[in-house]
């Protein structure tokens, strides 16, 4: 069974995309809401999104199966990234929406998330270990991109609006000063967009577990508001408003494999 896919790039740059996948085995998915059945936490078309990174030499990390299978990018223990603050968990229960992801009487025991983690979570875990390994083991450094995107309104989760661009850095404790200075700066240079760092959302599991400035390792997540480049309603794709973040994109990551 194929969990992911993996491009292996020539330059310190990882890209992870840990909720691009949409896939859910009939068994999973027999047992969902007919709403959860169409996966609208997914993090819709970030894949595509990114496309372009591979011709900067970055490395992308993409899983098969959606989050309603397994949260990537959740602890294996399950631990609240948000304590007080309404989220989802490892294997939610919950849509953004605050709508159930399971039928009455059909969600997962702890014996089955724990298969789960083994047969999901951790052969992407695996395969991130890996490769940021064999990046650092090359260039002696690796940045760690985490790609994510949200719905712009989810009264569930925030108020308001979400700011087109939500950067995550764990308050500054998952990468170097310099490269997190370095990415203000490029945001504080545009007016496009709206943006905050370390706001709502600070960074999950991955950024935080595997963002080790100390060893090499910077890690900084990236979480889109999703109107700025598809339809949020019918999640078609807007190539002309992605055209434009994607150059945004661009401008970030060119940034951050510039510092030192």
């Amino acid at each position: 069974m194929n969990t992911h896919d993996l491009h292996r790039g020539s330059e310190p740059l990882l890209i992870s995309l840990p909720h691009d996948g949409r896939e859910i085995p009939p068994e999973i998915a027999s047992r969902l809401t007919p709403s959860a059945r169409r996966v609208p936490d997914t993090d819709w078309h970030v894949s595509r999104l990114y496309a372009f990174a591979r011709d900067l030499g970055a490395s992308v990390l993409v899983p098969a199966h959606s989050r309603y299978v397994v949260d990537l990018n959740r602890s294996p223990d399950d631990v609240s990234l948000y304590p007080g603050q309404n989220t989802t968990g490892l294997c939610p229960i919950v849509q953004f929406s605050g709508e159930p992801v399971y039928l009455e009487d059909q969600q997962p025991s702890a014996e089955e998330v724990d298969q789960r983690v083994e047969k999901y979570w951790r052969p992407y875990h695996a395969a991130l270990t890996d490769e940021i390994e064999r990046i650092r083991a090359e260039h002696g450094r690796c940045v760690l991109w985490e790609g994510h995107s949200i719905r712009s309104v989810l009264p569930f989760l925030f108020e308001g609006r979400l700011p087109d661009i939500n950067l995550g850095t764990a308050a500054g404790a998952s990468c170097r000063a310099s490269l997190r200075n370095q990415l203000i700066g490029v945001l504080e240079a545009q007016a496009d967009y709206s943006f905050v760092v370390d706001g709502r959302f600070k960074g999950g599991y991955i950024t935080r577990h595997y963002g080790q400035p100390e060893q090499g390792v910077d890690a900084v997540q990236l979480e889109l508001a999703q109107i700025n480049y598809m339809d949020e309603a019918s999640h078609v794709y807007d190539t002309e408003r992605a055209a434009s973040l994607q150059s945004m994109i661009h401008r970030l990551l060119e940034a951050a494999l510039d510092v030192d």
